[in-house]
This record gives structure tokens, sequence and C-alpha cells, in this order.
């Protein structure tokens, strides 16, 4: 109940689930034994997913099961088994592909990761991988395309039957050994699966190291085109231009054009200067009019001794003077500052260079109808109106501030300390009784009258009817005489706490305690006491009467009321 499966990275062993899903094993085995699968395709491999296989074609659309082989077309597939449950818990269960219609045909995949749960109840599990996990990573690590394709082909190249528990049908054509591959099978388009990829192969080391270098480039010119460095990968410094270094400081533009005209003419010669300082960076660049003149240079300028100083010469790795041209995707060749532009070098691949100082700052965005002068007019109308405002604001600063004779009128009339005493008993007494609630056409008035305190605005106040007068007189009348009620009650309560200050009898403190119940008290006669329980025999009787008493401030007490008084009384003596 074991299949062995030769592939081109290594050999898999699988075991079937013969009693949980028989119809698919016996599928999965009677074509494993007609070399059905034999050169198969893994058109599939998804990293850390799964792996598919199974179609004779390689394209993921083919394959059919062996009940075509023996019933026709009609049984070119079968249906699902789905009980008992198996789930893609592990790496390395093996499952046959849904059709999309509950259906299975030859094809199926193994699992490259764990925990598949979206696969349970959809693909039917009818085996799982005992040997051979060290290939299935090798599969999980292959390269592969957008399509889940790999580059180089993953092959079947033979299948062998362990153990089958299935009789062979009627009519199953066995043969006697593997067919030989067709064309169409090993033409996939991608590197065979025999194929070594050795570019090293029977090579020297000079060569390996020369490709080595050239991928390095490649890799290094890929970089910088992305930092921006440089405008293109297939961009070449030009050959015209030399480096020189290791220059003296003293050494100057003039002295080196003198030194290397002698081997042809020179178009520019330029010491690298720092921008503040100006001082030599003690490197310069000379470019030549003829490639072959800059040949020469080199060759004869290095370690030559210039100004007490030995230079060094090299050609020019530099492409600051190229810039990338967008829309004919080219380069462009700069020159000298103030040289114009040359019109014959305009559609050719190289152009000179405007290296004129440009802003860098953001375009502005108009309207539609708008043109570039009405944003200055803009401004200009709300500087206008900005303007305007602060005079405004200005001005009615200047009314609000009061003159000098103003001020010393509100200083003649300071309050006496007279008024400002009477002042302070009315908030005492304020705080004791509230003072009665305004209406809202009054407090609006008060604000009103309060704003307009200045005598230029005094005679815009609205004048009242006498009857409107009346009645605040009234009001103000009530409530100076309730103010005033509150105020003796207030002075007859002040009275009272100073007696009680001035007198020398304070009330003793009682000790609630049982130790010291007697302590500090004196010892009083019987004529005493019975005088103090008289007393109070006294006061609870008048409390009594209180209490039973008819609160009806002024009205005569309802019917029945005294005998209802006397009949209560009575039985409160009796308590």
């Amino acid at each position: 109940m074991a299949v062995l499966l030769e592939t081109s990275v290594g050999d898999i062993t699988i075991d079937l689930y013969t009693e949980e899903r028989p119809k698919c094993c016996q599928n999965f085995l009677k074509l494993c034994k007609v070399k059905y699968y034999n050169f198969s395709l893994f058109h599939s491999v998804q990293r850390n997913l799964v792996a598919q296989t199974g179609d004779p074609t390689g394209t993921g659309r083919g394959g059919a099961s062996i009940f075509q082989q023996l019933y026709g077309d009609q049984a070119r597939y079968f249906e699902c088994e789905m009980t008992p449950r198996i789930k893609h818990t592990k790496t390395g269960i093996v499952s046959m592909v849904n059709n999309g219609s509950n259906m299975h045909g030859s094809q199926f995949f193994i699992t490259l990761g764990e925990n598949l749960d979206y696969l349970d109840g959809v693909h039917t599990v009818f085996g799982e991988v005992t040997e051979g996990h060290d290939v299935l990573k090798k599969i999980n690590e292959a390269y592969c395309d957008k399509e889940h394709r790999p580059y180089q082909d993953i092959r079947i190249y033979h299948s062998v039957i362990l153990d089958d528990p299935f009789d062979d049908p009627d009519g199953l054509q066995v043969p006697d050994r593997s067919p030989e591959p067709t064309k169409e099978q090993l033409d996939s388009g991608r590197i065979r699966a025999d194929e070594d990829i050795d570019d090293f192969k029977g090579k020297s080391e000079e060569e390996m190291k020369e490709i080595l270098e050239e991928r390095e480039a490649r890799a290094n010119a890929k970089l910088l085109t992305m930092v921006g460095d440089i405008p293109d990968e297939d961009v070449a410094p030009p050959d015209e231009v030399l480096f020189v270094c290791k220059l003296n400081p003293v050494t100057t533009d003039e002295d080196l054009e003198i030194i290397f005209s002698r081997f042809g003419p020179i178009k520019s010669c330029e010491v690298i200067r720092d921008q503040k300082t100006g001082e030599s960076l003690q490197y310069a660049f000379i470019e030549f009019e003829k490639a072959e003149d800059c040949e020469k240079a080199y060759f004869k300028m290095d370690n030559v001794l210039i100004d007490d100083r030995r230079i060094h010469v090299d050609f020019s790795q530099s492409v600051s003077k190229l810039k990338w041209k967008k829309g004919d995707k080219g380069v462009q060749d700069t020159k000298e500052k103030g040289k114009e532009e040359d019109d014959s070098l305009i559609g050719s691949k190289y152009a000179i260079k405007d290296r004129s100082r440009k802003n860098d700052g953001y375009e502005l965005v108009f309207e539609e109808g708008e043109s570039e002068d009405e944003p200055s007019k803009k401004k200009k109308m709300k500087k206008q109106k900005h303007k305007e405002h602060r005079q405004k604001s200005s001005d009615s600063d200047s009314e609000k501030k009061p003159s000098t004779s103003e001020k010393k009128h509100k200083k003649d009339r300071s309050p006496s300390p007279k008024a400002k005493k009477e002042k302070r008993q009315q908030r005492l007494s304020s705080s004791i009784s509230p003072s009665p609630p305004r209406h809202k056409d009054h407090q609006s008035k008060h604000r009103r009258r309060s704003r307009s305190r200045s005598p230029v605005r005094q005679d815009i106040r609205r004048s009242r009817s006498p009857s409107d007068r009346d009645y605040k007189q009234d009001k103000r009348d009530r409530y100076s005489a309730e103010m005033e009620e509150d105020r003796r009650h207030l002075n007859k309560e002040k009275s009272t706490s100073s007696r009680y200050k001035d007198s020398k009898e304070k009330p003793r403190k009682r000790s609630w305690s049982p130790v010291r119940k007697n302590h500090g008290q004196k010892s009083r006669s019987p004529s005493e006491r019975d005088y103090k329980t008289s007393k109070r025999e006294k006061q609870s009787g008048d409390r009594n009467e209180d209490r039973y008493s008819y609160s009806g401030k002024g009205r005569s007490p309802p019917v029945g009321y005294k005998d209802y008084k006397d009949k209560y009384r009575q039985r409160s003596r009796s308590r």
C-alpha cells in the first residue's frame, strides 16, 4: 500500500489510506501501474503551500482518471470521497485535486506547509509522504515565476508500486516497460531537469574572474541608478576626460593646461575647489578634443613631478556632466557654463545641459480661467483689507481709552470708608438672603445701561413710561425693606455671640467615659436637684403644648380641633 516516485530532485515514498479512501487509492495505484505519471511536470510550486503535478500535458488543465481507459470518456472524472474527514495538518499530505465540481481526475498535490485548514473539505486526502522530506524542501525552495511555475523543470521520471491490495480490473492494459517521452512533454520552454547550470564549467580562473567582475559591476550600476547617482545602467564615462590627483594646492588651472597641452588641444581644464573657502581640493579634470591625445597623456604623465608633488593620472570615471534625458530616454553631455546649445545636437544622443540655477519650489496651481497675474492681485487686495481692519481697530481703541479729565473725575468719585463698610454688610446680607430673581428684560436693559457709561452715549437711553417707573420703584422699595430685615437679624446674631464671648461662664464639656463620670462636677444639694427637675418637667410640658397647638397662620382652627387636642394631651400624660 505504498508507491515510490523517482523525481529529478530525489525519491519520494507515499503511504496510501486504502481503507479510508479506497476509490482514490485504486485510481492512483492503477495510473502508476500503467506509467501514466512518467515525465509529468510539477507545473505549480507555491512556497510553503503545495506542489501540484499529475498532468501529462504540463499545463494544469489536463489529466483523466483510470476509469476513462476502462469505461470511456463519460468516466473521465469520479466523485470525491469526503468521509471520514482527514485534514491537511502537516507537510507531506497527498491529496487529489478538485476540478471545481467536486470531481477528481489524475492530478494530485503534496503539501509543503502545516495547518492548511482552508484545503479541508475541498480536496480529498488519500496518503502521506513517509520518506523524502528533504526532497520536498528542495521543491519548496525552487525559483518560480509569477504563475508559480519553476524556471527549471522538476519531473517525475518513474513510479514504482511497492504494495497493491486492489485487483486489476478487466480491460486494464499494463505496458511491459516504461514508454519513451514525447517531444511535447520534454519541450517545456524552461531549463531542462538534467541540464547543469554551471557558467564556470570548462573555463580558466582568469575568465571566471572576469565574469564575476562583470556581474559585480552590473550590480553596482543597478544600485547607483536606484540611488540616483547615474542616469542609466549602461552609461559610460567619456573617453576624452583625464583625472589628475595628488596635486599641490598651489597648482592652478593655467599651469595644468600649459603642461598637458603638448599632447593635443584641450577643451577644458578645471581644478576642483571648495565652494566656501575657494581652496584647491588637489584634484582636477582635463578634457581633450581627441581620445588619442588623452591616452598619450595617460601613459606619459603618470607619476610626474609638478610643483614638488608626484601626481597620479587616470581615465575619468565621473559621469557628473551627463544628465538623463527623460523624453528620449538617452543621455545629455554637458559643457562649460555660458556656452549656448548647438542646434545640431538637439536630435542626437548628446546635448548641452543647461547649468543655470533653477527654482526647485512648487509651481503655482491656477483655477480655470485664471491668469498668472490674478494671484498677485488677490494678495494685494488681502493686504489692503488687513490694513483697513488694523486702522479700524486702532480707532476703536482710541475711542475706548478715557481722557485725562475723565480719569481725574473717576478718582474724585472714589467711595468713602463708610460707603465701603455698607457695601461689605450688603454682601454679607446677600449671602444670607439671596436677591430676588430679576426679569430677563431687566437684565438685558441693565447690560445696555452698563455699556453706555460714556457721557456721549447717555442721551441715547430709552425714555420710560410713568407706569414702568412706578413698578420699578415699588420693586426697589420692597427689596430695600427685605435687606433691612436681614441686616437686623444679622445684628441680633452678632450681639448674642458677643455677649457669649464677654461672659465669664462658659458651657462645661461633658465627659462621656464611665470612669470619669463625676470628675470636675460640683455636688448639688437636694433642694437644688428638685428645682432642676421641676424646671425640666415644665419645659417638656411647654413642648407638648406646642406640639399639639394649631399652626394655621392667622386662620381659625377647624371644627373638632379642641376635642382632638384634649384627647391626645390625656393620652400623652397617661404615657
